[in-house]
């Protein structure tokens, strides 16, 4: 009789806790704009700022003067990157003002992506 008693205050209190989160984040859905406009925000968020230095395609390796790399908590500086495909040198040459996405991949650090800088 304990146990049901103990599972019934729990339920209730769930059920009381799942009632009071929906009423918290009820009311108007979020407007298409201002979806898309977190989207926009949020994307270019893992993408820093660098221009290219050098590109090694026998070593598939790319050296990028760059700003902070957020999402790596690096501050700006010059250094070399392996790159996760040797398709993503032929979208960068030296001088060029690019956008790049990197990531830690065992124990390198690795650019997952570029595109050139607007």
């Amino acid at each position: 009789m304990k146990n049901l008693k103990t599972l019934l205050i729990l339920a209730a209190m769930l059920t009381g806790a799942a009632s009071a989160y929906s009423a918290s984040h009820a009311g108007a859905p979020m407007a298409a704009g201002e979806a898309k406009k977190d989207a926009a925000v949020a994307m270019p968020a893992d993408m820093a700022d660098g221009e290219v230095r050098k590109v090694d395609m026998d070593n598939k390796k790319i050296t990028i003067k760059h700003g902070e790399i957020k999402n790596l908590d690096m501050p700006g500086m010059t250094m070399v990157f392996q790159v996760k495909d040797a398709a993503l040198l032929g979208k960068a040459k030296v001088g060029d003002k690019i956008r790049f996405k990197a990531e830690k991949a065992g124990g390198a650090i690795v650019v997952t992506d570029i595109q050139p800088a607007k």
